[in-house]
């Protein structure tokens, strides 16, 4: 009869699977990237342009957003109207809030497929994403407009990476650049560039040119991308992760110089976000955060 394997020979094969198993949750989590970027920042300055988004801290956490039965997906700030925007997917609405998270109207939306992202481009003028159908669609918004259909509007389909499930799920606008920051969820996570969408000058030919970084996107130590934010001052980039829970500062080259942590004990939060799913910042450098089922949280950075 063969003898049984020495103890100390399944203790040490035990323990190798045990490390096999943890390096692979730990490169399927990003955290061996997350902690590297967490150690440079222990031995470097934090830049003049950086928006060091480490010292915010949360001044309205979890507030319920009354009214609403669906859950809310995206935000964006009209700095004309000084209010937010946000959409719900199931019974699609363009919905309008104010700075403390309240409704102030809701705007049907007809034909508009699964309306994940909504971004400010200029007065009255935004840009509402079709997830599965990879749609751009640019609406114009009147005070009293009731509903908007999709078919009388502007849009194109990017269609790309088509085969995957995870479409767009955020939106960001460089005003000075005219670039449209398209966020792709997963599977694989990109932000693309759009350039000549929307269409400005209607006395220019129509182009529309498509841009994406595979390095930028390479150094996100995220699982997912649920929304964007360009900040015009910086020229920097925000991306929301709901699966990493957090926000990522990139600068304009794609290197990351900062985060905000949505975990429960960071930036003076009480509970970990439970689903971040939109990002907007105002003129002030104050964040506004929508998370399911229907929560507002506003994060500012302390007076020096």
């Amino acid at each position: 009869m063969r003898r049984l394997a020495h103890p100390k020979s399944l203790i040490l094969i035990l323990l190798t699977l045990v490390l096999i198993s943890l390096i692979a949750v730990g490169q399927h989590l990003r955290l061996f990237e997350r902690a590297w970027f967490n150690l440079n920042t222990l031995w470097k300055n934090t830049s003049e342009q950086a928006i060091a988004l480490d010292q915010y801290r949360v001044t309205v956490e979890a507030r319920v957003i009354e009214g609403l039965d669906d859950d809310v997906s995206a935000l964006t700030f009209d700095p004309v109207r000084k209010s937010l925007f946000t959409v719900t997917n199931k019974n699609a609405e363009l919905i309008e809030l104010s700075l403390d998270g309240k409704i102030l109207r809701r705007i049907a939306l007809i034909g508009f497929g699964d309306p994940e992202a909504v971004e400010f481009i200029s007065e009255d003028t935004y840009v509402i994403t079709d997830e599965r159908q990879q749609r751009l669609i640019k609406i114009h918004l009147e005070d009293d407009t009731q509903f908007l259909d999709a078919a009388d509007a502007e849009q194109i389909s990017l269609g790309v990476h088509m085969r995957s499930n995870k479409g767009f799920e955020g939106l960001a606008y460089d005003s000075v650049g005219k670039r449209l920051f398209v966020a792709k969820e997963r599977d694989p996570m990109l932000i693309y560039e759009v350039h000549g969408f929307p269409h400005h000058n209607p006395e220019k030919s129509y182009a529309v040119h498509v841009i994406n970084n595979p390095k930028r996107d390479a150094g996100l130590f995220v699982r997912d991308l649920s929304s964007l934010q360009y900040d015009e001052r910086s020229g920097h980039l925000l991306a929301l992760s709901d699966e990493s829970r957090l926000i990522i500062e990139l600068d304009i080259d794609g290197r990351p110089l900062s985060t905000l942590s949505l975990s429960k004990g960071r930036q003076g939060l009480q509970q970990t976000v439970p689903q971040a799913e939109g990002l907007a910042m105002d003129d002030d450098g104050n964040l506004y955060l929508v998370s399911e089922p229907n929560l507002f949280y506003v994060f500012k950075k302390p007076l020096p």
